[in-house]
């Protein structure tokens, strides 16, 4: 098997989460997040795309059910012996497959929490799900009880959070290197992901915005590229994954001459994460941060360029996405614990100019100061 940290680990995960299904009368759960799999299992797959779930019973047995192409997937990347198979055809419905192996564990009559909050359980596949459980079982929605348990992460997760931050920050050296006058934008991608690749990182599980010119100006990525020009502005954000772990970074740069408007800017975004990294502390809120940010913003002169999130925790994720509640925003209750990662982003737009400006890093949580596992840049890059 290719597991990716020792049973024991895999067994002290488990534990946990079934002494939380304990806490809220659970006596089994429905898995659909990829992470939460991975998470417990080590189960390692884009198969997720389509149906498939992850059954925890209280008492800690694993049933996972899937279509015949993740039968070896499973079993060569996880923990997981019993394998069901649902069959593919036109008239199929997992949801009544599901019910039968909840049978197989005296399911009925029980209480199942189910992870509804979860891209491979789509408005129509939950219908299903739904209507085969009906009468059969009392079923709520579980969704964070694995998310929750995952905010804070284990030695060994750290270490691999670690290693993204190191791929991450060679990255980001291509990036500042390559992004000169006349360069293709799709050129220096490229070089970016070979850099991770090269490092034995994973493809990460969100498509990189990045732009220059106008589109600078975008923080979502968008189809096509252009050459950059001899007096612009380039903006970066990206994320280099290890063992399905991420540590992001951005950063915006200007080609030719920096225009005082780029300047003040980055000083602003500067001042902002080193307010954020101050409070991203044990016993604050993540509230709280984003309150730094924002205060940040205003003394700058900038109280209209903010963006309402400036960050969001960060961990094992899988596509579409690396961004994972909470997200950094106002008044967001959660209390921040040693082990805690979030990538802080400082993302600044005045479309009056046409001027943006980007900065930011990913941090550990601890009981004193943060520890960045990525680095952003101290000066605004000139190229």
């Amino acid at each position: 098997m290719n597991l990716h940290f020792p049973r024991t680990e895999f067994e002290t995960r488990i534990a946990r989460a079934c002494q939380r299904m304990a806490d809220q009368n659970l006596d089994g759960l429905l898995l659909f997040k990829q992470e939460s799999m991975y998470y417990l299992t080590g189960y390692d797959t884009d198969g997720f795309v389509l149906f498939q779930t992850l059954f925890l019973s209280v008492d800690g047995s694993l049933t996972l059910v899937t279509r015949s192409a993740d039968r070896v997937q499973a079993a060569y990347t996880s923990i997981i012996e019993d394998i069901r198979i649902w069959v593919d055809a036109g008239d199929a419905n997992p949801g009544k497959d599901v019910r039968v192996m909840l049978e197989s564990h005296g399911m009925g009559g029980r209480r199942i929490g189910i992870e509804y909050d979860a891209y491979g359980l789509s408005a129509s596949r939950g219908r299903m799900l739904n209507n085969a459980l009906e009468g059969f079982c009392e079923t709520t929605d579980a969704s964070d009880l694995v998310r929750r348990q995952r905010l804070v992460k284990s030695a060994a997760e750290l270490d691999y959070l670690r290693k993204a931050g190191e791929i991450c920050q060679a990255v980001q050296h291509e990036a500042m290197s390559l992004s000169v006058p006349g360069a293709f934008e799709g050129d220096i991608r490229s070089a970016m992901h070979r850099v991770i690749w090269s490092h034995d990182g994973d493809t990460p599980a969100h498509v990189w915005p990045m732009g220059s010119g106008p589109s600078a100006q975008l923080v979502r990525y968008k189809s096509g590229g252009r050459h950059i020009g001899q007096e612009d502005q380039v903006f970066h954000e990206f994320a280099a994954a290890y063992r399905h772990y991420h540590a992001a970074l951005t950063f915006a740069l200007v080609t030719g001459k920096a225009s005082e408007a780029h300047r003040v800017m980055f000083e602003v975004c500067h001042q902002a994460l080193q307010a954020c990294k101050e409070t991203l502390r044990a016993g604050r809120t993540v509230g709280e941060v984003f309150e730094s940010h924002r205060q940040a913003f205003i003394a700058g002169g900038f109280g209209e360029s903010y963006l309402n999130v400036c960050g969001y925790t960060m961990g094992a994720m899988f596509p579409p996405t690396w961004m994972e509640d909470p997200l950094i925003r106002e008044a967001d209750p959660q209390v921040l614990e040693p082990g805690m990662t979030f990538f802080m982003h400082m993302l600044m737009v005045d479309r009056r100019s046409g001027h943006m400006m980007a900065l930011g890093e990913q941090a550990i949580v601890t009981e004193g100061a943060c520890e960045s596992i990525t680095h952003a840049l101290d000066s605004l890059v000139i190229n």
